[in-house]
């Protein structure tokens, strides 16, 4: 809505696949599906920085969109490189993780900023594993304008995800001493993703209609001894 909170949300999962195809396909059908009937809607592309995921996201299949990685996770990026540099724990890290990740999150360009101390920091340590995390940032450089998507009314956080993976799938498939086929547990996930999408009666529906069977009713019955 106007404030930029969720008014509903459509959840599916998949069990593991090779390369998340038909997730892909599900989701690409879901969003063309909605798109072409609601121009108007404000679109944004989010999602944690794995490159498959981009991949995606970035392709021709889906309407173009700003493209945002979660705040969250780069956060985690941003206090891994500092405690690469600093020592992780240590009082230097935890102050200087607070002061850059206000700065990436609130200020216009904040990820320039990010890029900059961190570039700083690389020369003075040589620290392989911070030098991964700074390419980490410079990759993904368009993708955290946090200020500014954040001042378009669109979110930076995948956190309504992160819940889905756990009220759609573990709660429901990871209880105690559980196993599941692929087939059993893709069940569950269809069933229970039409639950929580407000979506159960419809898809039953459909489910009841395309799976029919006549029965021819006996007439009279005589019974054999």
């Amino acid at each position: 809505d106007a404030k930029g909170d969720m008014i509903s949300a459509i959840r599916f999962g998949r069990m593991p696949e090779a390369k998340k195809q038909r997730l892909k396909s599900l989701l690409t059908a879901e969003v063309m599906h909605i798109w072409e009937r609601h121009t108007n809607l404000k679109l944004i592309k989010l999602a944690d920085g794995a490159e498959d995921n981009w991949r995606y996201l970035s392709s021709a299949e889906l309407p173009k969109a700003p493209e945002c990685i979660d705040f969250f996770h780069a956060a985690e990026h941003l206090n891994a490189a500092l405690g690469h540099a600093y020592g992780e724990g240590s009082v230097k890290a935890r102050r200087r993780f607070v002061e850059l990740r206000y700065v990436l999150q609130e200020e216009e360009g904040g990820v320039d900023e990010v890029i900059k101390a961190l570039s700083n920091l690389a020369r003075r340590t040589r620290s392989a594993k911070l030098k991964a995390e700074l390419g980490y940032f410079r990759n993904n450089r368009e993708r955290m304008q946090y200020a500014q998507l954040a001042a378009r009314g669109f979110p930076i956080g995948s956190g309504v995800v992160e819940a889905a993976c756990k009220t759609l799938v573990a709660q429901r498939l990871k209880q105690s001493g559980m196993r599941w086929s692929e087939r059993g547990g893709q069940a569950i996930l269809n069933l229970r993703g039409w639950a929580q999408s407000g979506r159960f009666d419809a898809a039953w529906a459909e489910l009841a209609a395309t799976y029919q069977m006549e029965v021819t009713v006996v007439a009279s019955i005589v019974r054999i001894r």
